[in-house]
């Protein structure tokens, strides 16, 4: 479940302290690469790596299908995981492989970009619509929570679920990134065959402008959070022709058009 029991103290409000054996999440580096050339390093929980590989690099429009990826291979060094990546160079979409820092941390969405220019690209234009009811998105959020093995162990990793349109919720992974949580998905959905503009998605975390490009990118064109978006989440989806949604506190859903 990728969590490491840690020896804790519990502090009651009433009574007295006692020792806990806690789990927490694992978070590691871990490098992508492609042609054996690093492009980015995240930090994430160390589990379902191929599919972020694969989620990554067509979130991120580095490839412009999973077939384009010829090989994965996992391996471990003393600093971290490594994803190398084998691709044909002609199918790398162009200026894909933009340069990037060598961190990204695992709250953040730039992924170690170094320039404002590469910070925020105009996500792209989603043209299939999706008919999904409030109440089959109301239905999902509730449904979460049963699909977050590891974070009902520790507490403390983001869960993305894609649902079909009634509601049921078909695949889920979990990350300490809410971003990562994402890429792992729509991995996920691609290894499976799954076309990922027949459903749509919930996550457990707020929706921040990156989760927009990435829904974008792979024609997700209804993406719902546990929090409301932020301004910029919400003209990037205006803009891409993606509806975002966020929990109301009478156990609705409040979509933002």
């Amino acid at each position: 479940m990728r969590s490491i029991p840690v020896l804790g103290l519990a502090v009651p409000s009433v009574g007295a302290a006692a020792p806990v054996t806690w789990q927490i999440a694992e978070e590691t580096a871990v490098a992508l690469e492609y042609n054996g050339r690093s492009h980015a390093v995240m930090m994430a929980t160390p589990a379902d790596l191929e599919d972020f590989a694969v989620g990554f690099s067509l979130s991120e429009e580095i490839i412009p299908s999973a077939a384009d990826l010829e090989r994965i291979a996992l391996r471990d060094t003393p600093l971290g995981l490594v994803v190398s990546m084998t691709v044909d160079p002609l199918r790398l979409l162009r200026g894909a492989l933009r340069r990037r820092s060598m961190e990204g941390r695992s709250g953040c969405g730039l992924c170690g970009v170094d320039s404002l220019a590469n910070a925020v690209r105009e996500p792209k234009r989603v043209s299939a619509r999706l008919s999904v009811e409030p109440s089959a998105i109301a239905a999902a959020f509730r449904a979460l929570p049963d699909h977050q093995p590891m974070n009902r162990i520790n507490h403390s990793v983001h869960a993305a679920a894609w649902c079909d349109p009634a509601g049921d919720i078909q695949v889920a992974r979990e990350d300490v990134g809410r971003h990562n949580a994402l890429d792992k998905l729509i991995g996920a959905l691609a290894r499976s065959g799954r076309d990922p503009a027949s459903g749509f998605v919930v996550m457990t975390s707020r929706c921040s402008f990156e989760l927009v490009q990435k829904a974008a990118a792979v024609s997700i064109s209804l993406l719902a959070t546990i929090s409301a978006p932020t301004a910029l989440a919400l003209d990037l989806a205006r803009g891409a022709g993606v509806t975002l949604g966020a929990l109301s506190r009478d156990d609705g859903v409040v979509l933002f058009r």
